[in-house]
């Protein structure tokens, strides 16, 4: 297996709220509100959204669908300057996220917040000076 991610599929409760949240925070897709799931460009990996019970049933009847909360995973967004963390971070607000720990400076020596998407899914803000970015904002481990 080549060691790469394609698709983050989130299951989520009200496609079309999700499907606004994402489109603007800037998430970028050929989709309609009305589809079935969307497919949102996400700088070389592909977020989609997908109906959070169909999402459940397709993986099979032993899969229930699960309780808001924390679901033991978190998704992140890394920015190229400290001060992309809270602009990031106001823009989530604005387009209807919760904010569950404003930016601050990190004990690893960054800089980070969290937030919730309608569904509950937590993000990460944050900056690292250590990080180093390809030309299309994907982080390069050295």
């Amino acid at each position: 297996m080549e060691a790469r991610m394609s698709i983050v599929c989130l299951g989520v409760r009200d496609f079309g709220r999700s499907y606004q949240f994402y489109s603007d925070l800037g998430f970028k897709t050929t989709a309609q509100p009305t589809d079935p799931i969307a497919f949102f460009s996400a700088g070389g990996v592909v977020l989609s959204i997908f109906p959070l019970d169909q999402l459940a049933a397709d993986i099979g009847p032993q899969v229930s669908v699960p309780q808001p909360g924390f679901g033991g995973i978190t998704l992140a967004h890394n920015t190229r300057e400290k001060g992309e963390v809270d602009q990031v971070m106001a823009l989530a607000e604005q387009c209807g996220a919760t904010i569950v720990k404003p930016p601050h400076e990190t004990d690893w020596g960054g800089y980070s917040g969290y937030f919730t998407d309608p569904d509950g899914y937590h993000w990460e803000v944050a900056h690292g000076a250590m990080w180093k970015f390809d030309d299309r904002g994907g982080l390069i481990l050295e």
